[in-house]
């Protein structure tokens, strides 16, 4: 199954190009306007068409790599650290015994090609480079002093201008003042002098801590003899059915194995949802259950047992909504045949700390075991994701960072949350 995109003036337009290309045995997906139509300005929309690839013209049946191919997975979970205190420590403990305090984490490129200019150039020269760099970083340093919030009063007369740069990036990412605060003065106390050369030691020193701090979930596949059963909750509209079509492509086609994935609906309320749902599972050939009452979800996981993966897509609510999120406890309630039934939180990144918090508690009751965050190419500032992970000690499991399905998902790591925190969002780092 191969899923394509057409763009044209008109969505008939667009529909003609996908004729033109693939023939009649594609499956219109969705249909979405990129641009409005305006006075001196044409509209612009895209279609999505799911094929079955034995019907895909020649030109498109070339072996490609798949885009989220998956680095080999790390043990990660067992790397988080909740405690600031224990993360500055044990990093500061590495200074002690190696020249390079951050060696362990981050080493110097050995490629060929790469000349060591120390050995080639007049030393005046040499003198000269140094003296630039460490002028730049000043001003750098002094230009970042000014930032738009001034520094809790606590904290004021502590943070040397190294740490200008890093305040600053981390103030305005969203991330929670006091969680702000805390990792600064136990990074002070912990963080040796020798690491205090410039705002890029300092940088790197914090990108280490962050990246240890981060709890997240590894992914994990179906054991032989057992299913994966996944239960997507959240408030509504963060992409719930569309992050579901997403897994269920990434199950189905996108990792060593194809594992057999079934679907349950539970989000009756919506008939496009279920419409939109119904049209990934015949393009997919998946099974797929609709539940309007608890007790028929029983029923509906038991006529999906012969699946490796069973991808629930509930009723989006409204974190003060409490009779719909009740009815998704009753559903749970209601699993007589024990499933173990792993629930994921989905928000989306977009909004301010405080609203994570409280749509988080607000959920909380249906006993969340990770999170999913969506909408990743909607923001500039992700400390937001960073203090709700912290202070609520669940792991994450994935971002997803776009629309299209199935590209824009990605496993979760540290290093990709913490390089968009300190460095902004980059479509293709993963």
């Amino acid at each position: 199954m191969k899923i394509l995109t057409f763009s044209g003036k008109t969505p008939s337009e667009a529909l003609k190009k996908a004729k033109m290309e693939i023939g009649d045995e594609g499956i219109l997906i969705e249909t979405k306007e990129i641009q409005k139509k305006a006075l001196g300005k044409e509209g612009l929309y895209e279609i999505i068409i799911g094929i079955d690839e034995v019907h895909l013209p020649q030109e498109y049946q070339k072996k490609k790599k798949p885009l989220l191919e998956q680095k080999e997975l790390k043990k990660e979970s067992e790397d988080v650290l909740y405690d600031i205190s224990n993360a500055a420590k044990q990093i500061s403990e590495i200074s002690k015994v190696t020249n390079d305090p951050l060696e362990s984490y981050v080493k110097p490129s050995t490629q060929k090609g790469y000349r060591q200019e120390s050995a080639l150039e007049p030393k005046e020269l040499k003198e000269i480079k140094t003296e630039i760099n460490k002028l730049t970083d000043k001003v750098q340093l002094i230009q970042h002093m000014f930032w738009e919030e001034k520094a809790p009063s606590s904290l004021e007369s502590k943070i040397p201008p190294e740490f200008a740069e890093i305040y600053k990036l981390a103030s305005q990412s969203g991330m929670n003042k006091e969680h702000l605060n805390a990792l600064m003065e136990i990074t002070l106390e912990h963080m040796p002098l020798k690491m205090r050369e410039n705002s890029q030691t300092v940088k790197r020193y914090f990108r280490t801590i962050l990246r240890k701090m981060v709890p997240i979930r590894r992914e994990m596949t179906p054991e032989i003899g057992r299913k994966k059963v996944m239960m997507l909750v959240g408030p509504t509209g963060v992409g719930k059915t569309t992050s579901i079509a997403k897994l269920a492509a990434r199950y189905s086609y996108l990792m060593q194995k194809k594992y057999k994935v079934g679907l349950i609906v539970l989000d009756t309320y919506r008939i496009g949802a279920v419409e939109q749902l119904m049209q990934y599972a015949r393009m997919m050939r998946l099974g797929i259950e609709t539940v309007v009452d608890p007790p028929e979800f029983s029923q509906a996981l038991d006529s999906l047992k012969y699946c490796d993966y069973i991808l629930i897509d509930t009723m989006g609510s409204s974190p003060y909504d409490r009779d719909k999120i009740e009815k998704i406890y009753e559903c749970l309630g209601s699993n007589t045949t024990e499933y173990n039934i792993d629930v994921v939180l989905v928000l989306p990144s977009s909004i301010k700390y405080e609203d994570l918090f409280i749509t988080y508690e607000k959920f909380s009751s249906l006993g969340i075991d990770s999170l999913m965050f969506t909408k990743l190419d909607e923001t500039v500032g992700f400390g937001n994701i960073f203090s709700l992970a912290y202070e609520v000690k669940k792991p994450i499991s994935y971002f997803s960072v776009g629309q299209e399905v199935p590209e824009d998902l990605t496993v979760a790591t540290s290093d990709f949350l913490i390089e968009c925190l300190l460095d902004g969002f980059k479509r293709g780092r993963v």
